[in-house]
This record gives structure tokens, sequence and C-alpha cells, in this order.
């Protein structure tokens, strides 16, 4: 299975770098500044730094990368919407994005301000505790819930998690509980792992370590199969709540109006860093698929995803 991803990616990468514009040959010639929207460690921060540490050697330019954390991602997705639209200030960010456009009425930006690059990979969300919790797993929680409310950790307001977690509490689960809201992942398992909020829900990607030291408790993964990274989990499904599935893309995202022959270059170069075994065995050892989409189906998805999110937005009549 491995190699036919590899040879999708490799094919996908070739066939667009064939059709690049020449115009694109003259870029980059300085510096790249590639913010992350969330902090280290983070599902955003791992991509980020496994694609700048591969592009830099492509581009023969620095691609260096600066953790702009705060507001669900808000504030590095605002400084990149209005920056200069000449490809030397890129973003790496979730699917807390696609969710902000109609959650966030503060942003400071609009859907047509940022030009996807690249989306590259997904992984689950995934509900976990503090190994002390009498909870063993997602089923048992619940029950839990019923009699007495909970808390739970996020990345922040208006992330992917954060908006997945309050549809399955309220709309599946019906619970009540209190949400406490983080500037990312990493502060959010922190504060799980001193039980200083009853649970966790996060892509799964920086849980990964935690759960398989034992140091975190996985509940439940949202998606339709068990992830390979922690096979023990078991899905929401199998739970006893089907059809329930929530989780996160990372992407690359430009200025709106950065010209089409640099974010052509940009993908081509991605996707083909991407396509190495090296990456892709990370990509697996850390929770996550790998995603490979030219430009065009880029755009479309991220169009796709913005219309998803309002859905389930509106649905539980979210705002920040």
């Amino acid at each position: 299975m491995l190699r036919g991803v590899i040879k999708t990616l490799a094919v996908a990468a070739m066939a667009a770098s064939l059709a690049l514009p020449a115009a694109a040959q003259t870029y980059p010639s300085q510096n790249i500044n590639l913010y992350v929207a969330f902090p280290a460690g983070g599902l955003a921060d791992i991509i980020a730094r496994l694609v700048s540490s591969k592009l830099d050697v492509r581009l023969k330019q620095s691609v260096v990368v600066e953790n702009r954390p705060g507001a669900g991602g808000n504030i590095a997705a605002k400084a990149v919407a209005n920056a200069a639209p000449d490809g030397y200030t890129l973003l790496a960010t979730t699917s807390g994005l696609a969710a902000n456009l109609t959650a966030s009425k503060s942003r400071g930006f609009e859907q047509s301000d940022l030009r996807p690059i690249a989306f590259v990979a997904f992984s689950p969300d995934v509900i976990a505790v503090n190994p002390s919790n009498p909870a063993k797993d997602l089923k048992e929680f619940i029950a839990n819930a019923k009699e007495k409310s909970f808390t739970y950790g996020s990345a922040g307001v208006g992330t992917g998690p954060q908006i997945g977690a309050e549809y399955f509490f309220q709309e599946v689960a019906k619970v009540k509980y209190v949400h406490v809201p983080f500037q990312g992942g990493p502060p959010a398992i922190t504060a799980t792992l001193g039980n200083h909020v009853d649970a966790l829900v996060l892509t799964l990607p920086p849980t990964v370590p935690q759960i398989l030291q034992g140091k975190l408790r996985g509940l439940g993964v949202a998606s339709d199969k068990r992830n390979t990274a922690i096979p023990d989990v078991p899905t929401y499904g199998e739970m006893g709540f089907p059809n329930v599935y929530s989780g996160s893309w990372v992407a690359f995202f430009a200025p709106g109006k950065t010209p089409d022959a640099i974010i052509a270059k940009l993908n081509t170069e991605i996707n083909a860093l991407m396509a190495e075994p090296d990456s892709l065995e990370k990509l697996k050892q850390n929770g996550f698929d790998p995603v490979v989409k030219n430009v065009a189906e880029s755009e479309a998805y991220y169009k796709s995803e913005v219309a998803s999110w309002a859905k389930m937005v509106n649905a539980i009549g979210f705002s920040n």
C-alpha cells in the first residue's frame, strides 16, 4: 500500500512540474517566512517543520518557521492574508481555518484573502483522558458524563477539534460540559497530564507519544477505522456512536493575490517532497494519512471545506 501511495504522489508531482509556468523559474530569490498558526509540537507545526526542512533544499533558499499561535489560528492567518502576495510569507494551518471563516466574526480576513497552495495530510480527532480517570473507554466516559458535568481542553476556540467536540457532545452524546481553550495542542496536553481538565480533544498526532507511553488514555478516534499509530484505541463507532467523523487536514496557504506561477511551483515542490519515503513514514508514525492535490484540486477542496464546516458551525450555533 505504501508503494502505491509513493507512486501516486510521485506521478502527480511529475505531471505538475511539466506544466510549471516559466515565470516561476525566478522564484525564490530570498528567504521564505512560514508562519505556523499553532504552537511548536502541534499538528500544523509537525508538518510545517517536515516540509521546511526539505523545501529549503529544493528551492535553495531558507524557509524560516515562526510559530504565531492564538485566536484559533486567526493571528497567523491574518498576518499572511495581509502580507505582500510575493510568495515570501506563507501559512501552515489546519481545518480550523475553514471553520473560523464562519465561526469567527472578527478574524480580520476573508476567504479570498488566502489562497491554498497544497493540502498534504489528514488525521482524525481523538478523545483522551489522564490514566487516573475512572473511564476505560468512550462509552463509559459518556455514561459517567450523564450524571456529572466534565471539563475538556482543546487547542483553542474555533479550531476543528473543538467544533467537532461541541457537535459530538451537544448533538450526539447530549452531555453537559465546560470547554477550556488553550493556545494550541501542547498546553492542552500538559493540562490533561496534570489533571487540570477531565478530558482532551485534539487531532491525533501531538497525542500519539503520550498515548503509546501510557501517559494518556485514548478513549476513541473519530474515524471509520482504527489508526495505525494507536491501534489499541477504538473508533467512536465501536463505542456505540456510529457515523461520527471528525478530523483535520494540514495545508499551506499564501496571500490571495499571489501569482499563479508561484503557487504552481510551491505546489509541485511540496507534493514532491511529501512523496519521499521518509516523509510518508513520518506521517504514518504520527497518525497522519498522506494527501496530494494539485492547485485546482486544492482550490476546489478549500471551498468545499469552508462550506462543510459552515454547516457544522451553524448546526451547533457556534461563534467566537
